[in-house]
C-alpha cells in the first residue's frame, strides 16, 4: 500500500525555536519530553507491505515570525517528495500578511498556511482583520492561479463557530479548507454532544472545497480505544466522499499513544471500517486524495501507480 501522509511535522531543535516544546510553556502536556528532540524524515520508516511516497509537512513553530525560515531548512534537509504548510498569522496587518504571502510562495513546497483556531475560533472567525486576509489569500490564490489550502483546526461541536467558519469557506472560494485531526470526535460525552459534532461535520461536506484528514486521536484521548477509533471513522467516511478523506499520523505526535510510525500505519489500515472500503476508496484514502488535495507533481499519479 503506497501512502502520502498528508500531516506530519518534522523538528530542527538546533535551528529552529519552537517555542511550544519547552516544558515552561504552553501546551503543559506531561509527556511533552517524547517528542521534544529532533526528527527528520529518516524517523518516517515504513516496511513492506507499506510504502511511504511522500508526505505534507505541517508548520511545527520552526520560526513563527519568519515562516519561510521552515521551507528553507525543509527544502535543504528532505529528499522525499513532500509539500508543505506554512504558520502564517491571520491577525497580521494586510500588508504584513500579503508579504508574507509573497515570501512563501516563492518555495516549490509551499502550498498553503495554518493559524490554529482551536479554542479561539470564534473570536477569530469573527474579527474584521482575520476575514479581511482570508479575501487577501482567496485573492492571491486567484491571481497566481493556484489553489491554496487552509489548514482548519478545530472543534465542531459549536454550532455558531462552525456557522463563521461556513460564512469564511463560503466567502471565498478559491481556498481549499482541510479539516484536521478528523475535527477531533468527542469521547465520553453526552450522546448530544456527538450529535453536534456529526451534524456540523456534514455541513462542512457540503462545501466542494472542503476536505476532512483523519489523525490526531492522541490529541483527544492519549490512550483512546479501538471502538470509538472505528465510530469516529465509520461517522466520517459515511459523512465525506471518499474523495474528500485522508487518513494521516500526526507524526512524532503519535508517540504519546505509543505507536510508532510504522504502528501507527498498521493501526489504521486495520481498522473494520477502513478495510470495509473497496480497493479504490482505500487508495483513495492513503494516496490519491492526498496527491491531488495537495497538488503533488514530483511523483506518479494515482493512475500511473
Amino acid at each position: 500500500m503506497k501512502i502520502i501522509d498528508p500531516h506530519i511535522h518534522l523538528f530542527n531543535l538546533e535551528q529552529g525555536d519552537y517555542h511550544w516544546l519547552k516544558t515552561e510553556n504552553p501546551p503543559f502536556w506531561p509527556d511533552k519530553p517524547l517528542i521534544n528532540k529532533t526528527f527528520t524524515e529518516n524517523d518516517l520508516a515504513l516496511n513492506p507491505p507499506l510504502e511511504l511516497s511522500g508526505f505534507v509537512h505541517i508548520e511545527a513553530g520552526f520560526d513563527n515570525k519568519k515562516p519561510w525560515r521552515e521551507l528553507t531548512w525543509l527544502e535543504q534537509a528532505c529528499k522525499k517528495p513532500f509539500q508543505a504548510i506554512a504558520t502564517i498569522d491571520l491577525t497580521l496587518s494586510r500588508v504584513n500578511f500579503q508579504q508574507q504571502l509573497e515570501m512563501l510562495v516563492k518555495f516549490k513546497s509551499f502550498i498553503g498556511v495554518r493559524h490554529i483556531l482551536d479554542s479561539e475560533a470564534l473570536s477569530l472567525l469573527n474579527c474584521p482583520q482575520v476575514l479581511s486576509n482570508f479575501n487577501v489569500l482567496n485573492a492571491f490564490a486567484k491571481s497566481n492561479n493556484r489553489d491554496l489550502v487552509f489548514e482548519s483546526q478545530l472543534p465542531l461541536t459549536e454550532e455558531v463557530t462552525i456557522s463563521a467558519l461556513c460564512q469564511v469557506i463560503n466567502d471565498n472560494p478559491n481556498i481549499n479548507f482541510i479539516i484536521n485531526h478528523a475535527s477531533f470526535p468527542p469521547i465520553h460525552t453526552q450522546p448530544a454532544i456527538k450529535q453536534k459534532w456529526h451534524n456540523n461535520l456534514n455541513r462542512l461536506s457540503a462545501f466542494p472545497q472542503v476536505a476532512i484528514k483523519c489523525s490526531g486521536w492522541e490529541m483527544v484521548d492519549r490512550n483512546h480505544q479501538p471502538n470509538w477509533l472505528e465510530e469516529s471513522l465509520t461517522k466520517i467516511f459515511s459523512t465525506f466522499n471518499s474523495n474528500k478523506i485522508m487518513l494521516a499520523s500526526n507524526f512524532p505526535l503519535c508517540l504519546f499513544s505509543q505507536y510508532s510510525y510504522q504502528a501507527y500505519w498498521q493501526l489504521i489500515t486495520s481498522t473494520s471500517s477502513f478495510n470495509e472500503l473497496n480497493q479504490q476508496e482505500k487508495v483513495a484514502l492513503c494516496y490519491s486524495n492526498a496527491y491531488q488535495h495537495y497538488q503533488f507533481k514530483t511523483i506518479k499519479t494515482p493512475l500511473e501507480n
